[in-house]
């Protein structure tokens, strides 16, 4: 019989050898799912748009007319209008996509690794190591994401390299936590007693042992966190915070075309609802996955 445990609603196969075939099931109900096919469709799209986006666009994003401003939408020429600038807003979005998705990404790929580190070696450590290493990520976890990210981001200064840090350390306390729960559930199992009693060390036992079982819960919430990061990342651009201009930056844009939205309100929506499809589709994409790794057949 295979040992599981369930962390967030998601069963951990325990016994190592399950693991590839428990993968492929996952894989193939989440292939199954026209939801989760639909999401996964749409960010394979924009991932698409972020990697060929310069050689996509026809229009130079960066260049300026006065005589052009404020084009509505389906303006020969500006399919999309043009911006506060007279700069086209296609060419803007696409090229914008791969730095939207940049600052989303990026943060919660280096908090998976960080915090999955952290919270893995608290896990299978228990004892004091486990509560020295815990209360400490308490301390940056007690403060709301959005109110650390400002602050360090204020702090720190603009840019993007100081927004990524921010970021980083917003999210790594969340994917520490989730980590530590899952670990230690998992290093009472009776394969890990058992790699013990044979005297492998604790390094060997984490490698082989722990992470195969503990991977699949920290990527789901960490896919969730993505689209908390690019909401949070434009809030920072948008506050002057983040991305500097003339950068086109979706949540940078937004802030530019503020003033326009009693003149041209779809316009400067545009950034807007590429954000809100972004970060939904991420958001329903992890919890279908979630359900995935749920059902047992």
């Amino acid at each position: 019989m295979v040992d599981t445990v369930t962390t967030k609603g998601i069963p951990v196969s325990c016994a190592p050898g399950a693991r590839q075939g428990y993968w492929r099931g996952v894989l193939h109900r989440l292939l199954r799912d026209p939801g989760g096919v639909f999401v996964g469709a749409i960010i394979l799209f924009l991932l698409v748009l972020a990697v060929f986006g310069p050689w996509l666009i026809v229009k130079d994003p960066y260049q300026t007319s006065m005589f052009l401003r404020l084009k509505p939408i389906g303006t020969d020429g500006f399919p999309l209008g043009s911006d506060e600038l007279g700069r086209d807003m296609l060419s803007r979005l696409i090229l914008g996509t791969r730095l939207s998705l940049f600052m989303g990404i990026v943060p919660v790929v280096f908090a998976f690794f960080i915090g999955g580190a952290i919270g893995i070696v608290a896990g299978y450590a228990g004892g004091k190591t486990n509560t020295i290493i815990m209360r400490t990520v308490d301390v940056f976890y007690a403060f709301p994401s959005v109110l650390l990210a400002i602050a360090l981001s204020g702090a720190l200064g603009a840019g993007i390299g100081n927004a990524l840090l921010s970021l980083t350390l917003v999210f790594v306390p969340q994917v520490a936590r989730i980590a530590e729960s899952v670990t230690a559930q998992v290093r009472h199992m009776d394969y890990i007693d058992a790699a013990r009693a044979t005297g492998a060390s604790a390094f060997t036992i984490i490698r082989v042992q722990v992470l195969g079982n503990v991977l699949g819960p920290i990527f789901v919430f960490s896919t969730g966190l993505i689209s908390v990061c690019m909401i949070l990342a434009s809030g920072l651009s948008f506050l002057g915070l983040g991305v500097r201009p003339p950068e086109p930056e979706w949540g940078l844009m937004l802030n530019t075309l503020r003033t326009a939205i009693y003149t041209q309100p779809w316009v400067a929506a545009l950034p807007g609802l590429m954000i809100f499809i972004t970060s939904i589709s991420f958001n329903i994409l992890a919890d279908r996955l979630r359900t995935a790794m749920a059902i047992k057949e």
